[in-house]
């Protein structure tokens, strides 16, 4: 294969570094775009959810048992097939990828919408249903964004492109989690939630822009029964006849276990220690949103100049680490010089891993089943953290303190870097191409 590379612009791209332009390129773009709309349902059901539950006093065994709701994603394997092989009735014309685009930002509108009339302290089993029905709402979502956005990128913008879109994962989730937390200190949580619906027309905007993928144009040529059927079976098929499939798919599910069950807490960590809704604006929201955007560009460098898999080992020790700064939080204290060290250095580190993960998962996609083979390896990279979170981070908390929890997430995370560097030594991690 040889090096696919860019022409020299002729507009005023070419006054920009050339380290810049690729940034500037239509598809690395809409896949900021697409991120944007990636991140928010993720926010609506996760930090900012966690934060209305606890102010309307709801115990912790309850709240983080709502993480439960983020399952969702990790079975949206199931029907991630429809995706790549229903065509929909009346938006059909548009092409498979722009039309379910279209189509599954009304439901994640719809799904908000319906949280936002939710009331916890009147109906928890409501607010339950309505927090799933945001996160089935939010995967299928997912499934489009993630599969236009692989299809759309050439393979020598996969780099820039995971780390656009990373980008804009943060920007959605930590604009919506923002803007909710202001509005619902001044107009309730219902108008926040309101409010943060818009946050799913940049995808659906960028769809009828960009149209159809080439890429997609071309696997899309065949139609009939057994397109469907191979849509079902085919994504499982393949991904298990690889070598070190079973391996593989172990590193998948464990190497996020640590960070999950950390992360999904962190809300109840500042609650406790008394930090207001402003204070955690500025820090977790503010200050981690600046914290992340430095990581991605990190990790870009890092994954250029390191390749796929140094890149991919070196941030997973980072995320590891970065938990035992939340142990350092706990036991200063309400201390903001401490919340800012440790949102930072977790941050960075999550975003370093965002763009050298994200290209890593990709290049393990087969152009034949992006949507379903992305949907199965994005929703099990999280079920085991978010399972564990689920049923067991709120009984952990209370029985062993705060400091002792991020430690025990700090050794989780052990396993997935190990199993990492055994699959780099076996020969199980390739390079990606650099052209089609």
């Amino acid at each position: 294969m040889t090096l696919d590379t860019p022409e020299i612009p002729s507009d005023w791209r070419r006054h920009l570094p050339q380290s810049v332009r690729p940034y500037t390129e239509a598809a690395p773009l809409a896949a900021l775009a697409l991120g944007i709309s990636s991140g928010f349902p993720f926010a609506m059901i996760g930090a900012t959810l966690t934060t209305r539950l606890a102010q309307d006093g709801i115990d912790k065994k309850a709240v983080t048992a709502f993480s439960l709701a983020f399952l969702v994603y990790n079975f949206k394997w199931l029907w991630a097939w429809m995706v790549d092989g229903v065509r929909l009735p009346l938006l059909g014309h548009l092409g498979q990828r722009v039309s379910w685009l279209i189509f599954s930002g009304f439901l994640a509108i719809a799904a908000v919408t319906n949280l936002a009339l939710a009331d916890p302290a009147a109906s928890l089993f409501y607010t339950a249903i309505a927090a799933v029905l945001v996160g089935a709402a939010g995967a299928t979502f997912d499934i489009v964004i993630d599969a236009y956005r692989i299809e759309l990128l050439e393979p020598r913008q996969l780099g820039v492109g995971s780390g656009m879109s990373q980008y804009g994962w943060r920007i959605g989730s930590v604009a919506a989690g923002a803007l909710a937390l202001v509005l619902a200190s001044r107009v309730g949580w219902s108008i926040a939630y309101l409010a943060c619906a818009g946050f799913a027309l940049p995808a659906m905007i960028t769809g009828l822009i960009m149209k159809e993928p080439p890429r997609r144009l071309i696997v899309q040529a065949k139609r009939g029964i057994t397109e469907v059927w191979q849509s079902v079976i085919g994504p499982i098929a393949e991904f298990f006849q690889r070598a070190g499939a079973g391996l593989v798919l172990l590193f998948i599910l464990l190497h996020k276990i640590g960070d999950t069950l950390a992360n999904l807490t962190f809300r109840l960590l500042f609650d406790d220690l008394g930090y207001t809704n402003d204070e955690i604006a500025i820090y977790d929201v503010g200050m981690g949103f600046w914290a992340y955007l430095i990581g991605i560009f990190i990790g870009g460098i890092l994954y250029t100049r390191m390749g796929l898999r140094r890149s991919v080992l070196l941030s997973l020790v980072l995320m590891g680490v970065s938990n035992l700064s939340f142990a350092g939080l706990a036991a200063a204290g309400h201390n903001n010089w401490a919340m800012a060290a440790a949102i930072g250095f977790e941050n960075i580190a999550s975003g370093i891993g965002g763009v050298c993960l994200v290209a890593y998962f990709s290049v393990l996609c087969d152009l034949r089943f992006t949507a379903s083979q992305y949907a199965m390896i994005s929703a099990a990279t999280s079920i085991v953290g978010r399972f564990l979170t689920g049923t067991t981070a709120g009984g952990l908390i209370e029985t062993m303190g705060y400091v002792n929890f991020y430690l025990l997430t700090t050794l989780a995370a052990l396993p997935g870097i190990l199993l990492f560097l055994w699959l780099m030594r076996t020969g199980l991690v390739e390079e990606p191409p650099t052209s089609l």
